[in-house]
């Protein structure tokens, strides 16, 4: 397997890790989440990628545990931030299951736990947002005091005082600095173009440069990373590496699909995780939340409904889950109505089955500029989207898929991906008869999860709850020239590595 080859040659070159040395009585550990902003799997080289490089990601999992199936709890940054903090599934957090939302004073949050327990909690950057938790009456970010840095929070601490810090990096959010993945030396020629993208000079360009911020947020991983080695405290540090949700480009953030949903993850504790392991169990990131009480031996209140992983990751042979399940709720205020794009979502080995509830609603919002960032406003504006809408879907290539449509056009209410013949999830069999045990199956399975959690959808599937859920930002409307945005685009192609040329997307 391309993941186990790749971690075994990391592994072999050594690096900071080193075997756990147990000790009798240890102490409570560090407590350390490095959380990217719209990065998704398979996209660091630990997973085998043939363009990103990501040494110090990579460094970590060979020195602890490497995830394949992990899950944002919603592909959309403010309810997957929640639902990191509170240990809930989205539609048990209520209004702070939607993009923009308000913070519950009542919510009882991971940081906060671990403060009362005598822990010097902070972040820096990108906390839990973007929303308003001030009117509700947080004093600071539910993440934790904003700091500076974590020097500022490590020269703070008492001595003998265990820490837990939120590194939350704003890569490799947009926008992007056009030409930033050519310029540094990446080559366009080798990006794995994902098939519900058209393969265009452009298309790749704009990969690039998600790239070139997926390696700026693993620079500044090292650079911690280095500074805990240097001060001794690697060992009794837990490390978690992931994202919040899948990267900003059509049919991934904001969607259930695997692009959207599926994380880059790697836990790394020397004194308890054993080095250079590979786990394909599920992981839900909500589970982070009771994980990190459970390492620091708090006990895990009983709000927090998701369990702690902490057994699989201090054993290697410990089964984990086969599956897990994935919902959205209303990202940004994109529909005429406000309403909700709701979807409920399993995903196991095999297939990913999705459940939508407005299938009326246009998936990406209204194709007319309502409020945030334009028409299909959940899709974050980019050269990538640009295209998909130019393109002529009266004449499409042969064997070519239907790029617009997967990315903006309405979908049905039940969505059904067979993995194993169709990893991408660009053809959907929930019609065919010869899937229809597997849809019975997935559907009551689900059906069964949304009951047991209190999901409002199980007894009133189109319940207007999250419609009218307050969206906090003060901005008006925006919208895009999407013409003008395609002809003043240019794209850098390498000359000799160091001179650019820079074309046109219709060259």
């Amino acid at each position: 397997m391309k993941v186990a080859t790749v971690l075994l040659g990391l592994i072999a070159l050594g690096g900071f890790w080193h075997a756990p040395q147990k000790s009798s009585a240890p102490e409570r550990p560090n407590i350390l989440l490095f959380l990217a902003d719209d990065w998704s799997y398979p996209h660091a080289g630990a997973y085998g990628d043939p363009v990103v490089q990501t040494p110090n990601f990579d460094r970590l999992a060979a020195g602890g545990m490497l995830f394949t199936n992990a899950y944002c709890a919603s592909p959309s940054c403010s309810p997957s931030r929640a639902s990191i903090l509170t240990g809930r599934y989205p539609h048990q957090n209520g209004a702070m299951g939607n993009l923009w939302s308000e913070f519950s004073a009542e919510a009882v949050v991971y940081p906060r736990q671990l403060e009362e327990a005598g822990y010097l909690v902070g972040h820096d950057q990108k906390g839990w947002g973007p929303g308003d938790f001030r009117s509700t009456g947080w004093p600071h970010n539910p993440a934790g005091r904003a700091y500076e840095d974590i020097t500022q929070l490590l020269d703070e601490r008492q001595e003998g005082q265990p820490f837990c810090y939120w590194f939350g990096s704003q890569d490799p959010h947009r926008n992007y600095l056009t030409n930033l993945g050519a310029w540094s030396g990446m080559e366009a020629d080798s990006v794995d173009v994902p098939p519900f993208f058209p393969d265009v000079p452009c298309v790749r360009n704009d990969l690039l440069d998600y790239y070139a911020e997926v390696e700026r947020f693993d620079r500044h991983l090292g650079e911690v990373v280095d500074l805990l080695e240097s001060r001794g405290e690697l060992d009794n540090t837990l490390i978690i590496v992931t994202s919040d949700n899948g990267m900003p480009f059509p049919r991934a953030k904001a969607n259930l699909y695997d692009a959207g949903t599926r994380m880059p993850f790697v836990a790394h504790w020397p004194d308890r995780i054993p080095a250079g392991t590979v786990r394909h169990s599920y992981v839900n990131l909500a589970s982070l939340a009771a994980t990190f009480l459970a390492a620091a031996g708090v006990e895990v209140p009983a709000a927090m409904t998701l369990p702690s992983i902490l057994p699989e990751l201090s054993d290697a042979t410990a089964p984990g889950a086969d599956h897990v399940f994935l919902e959205r709720e209303r990202h940004a205020q994109v529909r005429a109505d406000s309403g909700s794009y709701a979807v409920r979502g399993i995903r196991n080995d095999s297939f990913l089955y999705l459940r939508n509830f407005f299938p009326e609603r246009w998936p990406a919002g209204d194709p007319e500029a309502v409020r945030s960032v334009g028409a299909y406003g959940d899709v974050d504006n980019s050269i990538t989207k640009m295209l998909i809408l130019a393109s002529d879907r009266s004449a499409p290539r042969e064997g070519t898929p239907d790029y617009y449509g997967l990315a903006f056009g309405k979908r049905p209410a039940t969505e059904l991906y067979d993995l194993r013949v169709d990893p991408h999830q660009i053809h959907n069999v929930a019609e065919a008869p010869a899937y229809a045990g597997i849809r019975e199956t997935l559907d009551k399975k689900l059906s069964d999860w949304m009951r047991e959690t209190g999901d409002p959808r199980h007894a009133e599937p189109r319940t207007p709850r999250w419609d009218t859920v307050r969206f906090t930002p003060s901005y008006g409307k925006n919208t895009y020239d999407r013409d003008e945005y395609i002809g003043g685009y240019r794209y850098a192609r390498s000359r000799n590595h160091t001179q650019f040329d820079l074309l046109p997307c219709t060259e």
